[in-house]
């Protein structure tokens, strides 16, 4: 098969180095891609996001399978556009793709399946949102309706924050994502994520992760895209797995097929977990990253199998097969990441380093230049492994986090905490 990945990023590569390893991959083109994809992959200078080029680029090179890793060209329909085309597709249509791109459209979809999650109020001007506050008081939680890059959700654990982040969206702070906002109840548990693979009417589970989203050690500080991710997450019990799947994931997609907005491809259910009970706290269309990272790490080649079953609704004869051990990634970002930060830095040290079945390091923000691979991103380098332990594994990870050399960047140290 030839195979375009659409995206540049830290699961783009995660992907690419997965599909490749399956003898079906013939060519493997990742569009626009990065420095680490460039050295596995034909890299492509095409907008991921307008579904025209990427149908006239898919014919052109006669690529048979397009997987679509972010969700910018998802929430672009770009999916549909090539469905229409008649060239087989890995990720939801526009229509499905809401349930990340609208937290609101998401909440809707919820309370039509009955799957338990936050309480919540949706709001169009800041004074109604700011009075939703004042009555229900704090610790609450904020969210630009549309998508911010992993980044427009503000945890308030008291009033003033919350009214801050309230008038930060509305004022601009994440651009058209903050137009509309959904203020939920604070939920307390440990959180997991649930990744599920989707073909329309079946569901197959591909396992958990738990990332990191706070930039500092023992989960402080603002937000980021996610510092780090390992799998499994051992709060998510088979227990709670089952649990999730029959009272959130499975009514969720019979809500999709009933508004006739069928759902295919992976959707990612972050869950809260609390006395042995799942609650959603939100849907993602894609892959998470760093989780896609993990996840790849221990499926190795038979992704391609899975995606494409999903693709061609053929998800009842397929079935994941885990090694029984564990993988941990470690962002490497660069220094005043999720604030500003320098651009161009050089990253040392990286051919020195083990690339095989148990250490990778996933580039996410790096370019080449005249043999140097340089910084261009915030998240910049994911460094990957896997052990029969998590402790195994995470010794491994950042024994090669210490092997780079780049003095501009930085990671936490405590990834894997919870678990370990």
């Amino acid at each position: 098969m030839n195979i375009l990945i659409l995206g540049s990023g830290g699961r783009e590569h995660a992907l690419a180095w997965a599909v490749k390893q399956n003898p079906k991959c013939d060519k493997l083109i990742v569009a626009p891609g990065n420095a680490g994809i460039a050295q596995i992959a034909e890299c492509a200078d095409l907008d991921a996001e307008n579904g025209g080029a990427v149908v006239r680029f898919a014919e052109e090179n006669a690529i048979d399978f397009v997987i679509i890793g972010p969700e910018a060209p998802l929430a672009a329909g770009v999916a549909d556009r090539l469905r229409e085309a008649g060239i087989l597709v890995f990720g939801p249509s526009g229509e499905a793709a809401k349930l990340e791109a609208s937290k609101s459209f998401t909440k809707e979809v919820c309370d039509a399946a009955k799957a338990p999650t936050a309480g919540y109020g949706h709001f169009t001007d800041a004074e109604a949102a700011k009075a939703h506050v004042r009555e229900h008081g704090a610790p609450t939680v904020v969210k630009a309706d549309g998508l911010a890059a992993g980044k427009g959700v503000i945890i308030a654990m008291d009033e003033q924050t919350a009214l801050d982040a309230i008038d930060d969206m509305f004022g601009g702070a994440f651009g058209g994502a903050g137009a509309e906002v959904v203020i939920e109840e604070f939920m307390e548990g440990e959180e997991a994520s649930l990744f599920v693979l989707v073909d329309g009417e079946e569901v197959l589970s591909v396992g958990s992760a738990q990332d990191h989203k706070r930039v500092g050690e023992g989960d402080t500080g603002p937000n980021t895209g996610g510092m780090g991710a390992y799998s499994p997450a051992p709060v998510l019990t088979a227990e709670i797995e089952q649990k999730a799947m029959e009272e959130i994931v499975k009514p969720t997609m019979r809500v999709m097929a009933e508004r006739g907005t069928p759902y295919q491809g992976v959707l990612y259910a972050g869950l809260m977990i609390k006395d042995g009970q799942p609650r959603l706290v939100e849907y993602n269309v894609r892959f998470g990253d760093p989780e896609c990272q993990v996840l790849m790490m221990r499926l190795g080649g038979q992704v391609l199998d899975l995606l494409q079953a999903a693709a061609e609704g053929r998800l009842s004869e397929a079935r994941a097969n885990w090694a029984d051990d564990h993988a941990i990634t470690v962002v490497m970002a660069a220094a005043g990441y999720p604030g500003a930060y320098e651009k161009g830095t050089e990253i040392k040290g990286l051919d020195a380093l083990p690339e095989d079945s148990m250490n990778m390091v996933f580039h996410a923000g790096t370019k080449e230049d005249a043999g140097k691979i340089l910084a261009t991103g915030g998240r910049v380098l994911n460094v990957t492994a896997r052990g029969d332990s998590l402790q195994e594994a995470r010794d491994r990870a950042y024994a090669m986090v210490d092997a780079i050399d780049w003095p501009e960047g930085f990671v936490r140290r405590d990834i894997g905490w919870r678990a370990l």
